[in-house]
């Protein structure tokens, strides 16, 4: 589900269901986190609301957050950036805990 990037980054497995009532994190899908997201699979908009929920529940900017590949897909890879391996594990931990 975590995977750590040679310059420091982190990359996390996400499944998304787009359209939901709000913005959370709800637990594991898999091998994967898995989010809810109130915007739609529309142009973009529901991989931009990942981002800016990551970017929440990890405490980074919203810059620091990108859909790396699946970006058509409910099955995503998102890179966060700027974050250190051991704290985005620990707080991993606390989102499924």
């Amino acid at each position: 589900m975590l995977d750590i990037t040679a310059d420091g980054g982190v990359v996390i497995d996400v499944h998304v269901q787009p359209g939901g009532s709000r913005d959370e994190v709800v637990g594991r899908h898999g091998d994967a986190l898995k989010v809810k997201v109130s915007a739609p699979p529309e142009g973009g908009k529901a991989n931009v609301a990942v981002c800016r929920l990551l970017a929440d529940a990890f405490d980074v900017p919203v810059s620091s957050v990108a859909v790396t590949s699946g970006a058509k897909s409910r099955r995503k890879r998102v890179r966060i950036d700027d974050l250190d391996p051991a704290v985005a594990a620990s707080r991993l931990e606390q989102l499924l805990g």
